[in-house]
């Protein structure tokens, strides 16, 4: 249970000082191995893969930021979601978001589909469709929430209360919200899975994933699939991230500062059809998000009228403070255009039928001023209008 600190608070001093130096930054443990005083015993660690006293202090923060009973640091965001996965068995079903990642879609799809085990992709934002799909054989009910990229948002509580009536776990992606904006296991979800590449390392110069469990049973299956598969965040790596989440209040509040500003100038711009962030009145999932989140996020998309992947690819390609690259959460504001980059590989017509249209783009604002965002934004709009950009390569079909 929390203590009555302040999160921001509470999430600075949950990392102790070193008791052996006094080191107010956690040391970086870069070992291999541990001496042993004699077999099988130790002063708590014989070998990094098992467990690692920087990887410990990582995993030790993002349970108490979840309000988890256990933390595990992998080697990325998918290696996280592939240790969850590995808890189903085959004829195993899951209900899952069908705005749901392109590479969690892909693992899915390509990678375990081939071992029996059956996914159903349901618009999560109408719990009943969940419950629908719901059979004996479900185990997981998979959230994003926001989804990636459309920020659609659901009823974690709602939907925990259908997966446990059925015998299933919930799992909550909550990348998007990260721990400071949302609380899943304290609306019931069972596990939380995050790429910590994004919001929890904040700086785009870590790639690492994180798993917390609401309770010990299940921390101790995901530490026997950590151990027994190796993808195991290293100690550098974790002491980045560990790094990253101690900024990572004041980062999330500018950013979604920043998205919300960006939103609402989007929403004015007659070239723009629809603008996805739920801190927009306007948007279908604003209530429920004000509800279950304490911050909207720094991430929102948009489509063209137009509907047509030029346009979306003529404008990432014509900004300036926002770059054009995979990822999303870093300081320095980002943009992709789905269909063509994270999306790829799902198929076109569940992609669109998803939501992801062929104009969508999806901005990740950092913490840059807004208005000079903005202008960023202008002025690609400006070269979509006219059509003048050089040398724009459209590699995608």
């Amino acid at each position: 249970m929390r203590n009555t600190m302040k999160t921001s608070t509470n999430l600075i001093h949950t990392l102790p000082v070193d008791a052996q130096t006094g080191a107010i930054s956690v040391p970086i443990y870069q070992t291999s191995t541990f001496v042993q005083e004699a077999p099988g015993i130790n002063k708590g660690f014989d070998y990094s893969r098992s467990n690692n006293p920087t990887r410990k202090a990582l995993e030790d923060l993002i349970s108490s930021l979840e309000g988890g009973s256990g933390g595990f640091a992998f080697s990325s965001g998918l290696a996280a979601v592939d240790a969850v996965v590995k808890l189903l068995e085959a004829e195993d079903e899951v209900v899952a978001v069908d705005d749901i990642y392109g590479g969690t879609f892909r693992l899915y799809s390509f990678i375990y589909e081939k071992f029996g085990i059956k996914v159903k992709f349901v618009d999560t934002t109408y719990p009943v469709n969940v419950a629908e799909a719901i059979t004996d054989k479900t185990k997981f009910v998979w959230l994003e929430t926001p989804t990636n990229p459309t920020l659609k948002v659901s009823d974690i509580e709602a939907i925990a209360k259908i997966a446990h009536n059925n015998d299933a776990l919930l799992v909550v992606d909550n990348t998007f919200a990260s721990p400071i904006g949302q609380q899943p296991i304290s609306l019931g979800a069972d596990i939380v899975v995050h790429s910590a590449t994004k919001y929890l390392a904040g700086h785009s110069d870590v790639i690492a994933g994180a798993v917390v469990t609401a309770t010990k049973e299940l921390g101790d299956r995901i530490k026997f699939v950590q151990n027994a598969t190796g993808a195991v965040l290293g100690p550098f790596d974790s002491w980045l991230t560990i790094r990253g989440i101690e900024t990572l209040e004041l980062r999330l509040k500018k950013q979604s500062d920043n998205a919300l500003q960006v939103a609402e100038w989007l929403e004015r711009q007659p070239e723009i059809a629809e603008v996805y962030y739920p801190g927009l009145k306007s948007n279908a999932g604003h209530e429920l998000a004000k509800k279950q989140q304490t911050y909207f996020g720094g991430v929102l998309s948009f489509r063209f009228v137009s509907d047509i992947a030029d346009s979306a690819t003529i404008f990432v390609c014509s900004t300036s403070l926002f770059q054009l690259a995979e990822s999303l959460g870093g300081v320095k504001s980002l943009l992709c255009h789905p269909a063509a980059m994270t999306h790829k590989s799902t198929p076109p017509e569940v992609r669109r039928a998803a939501g992801v249209a062929d104009s969508l783009v999806r901005l990740s604002c950092g913490i840059e001023d807004a208005e000079d965002l903005i202008k960023d934004l202008q002025t690609a709009l400006k070269a979509v209008s006219s059509r003048e950009v050089e040398s724009v390569k459209i590699g995608w079909k």
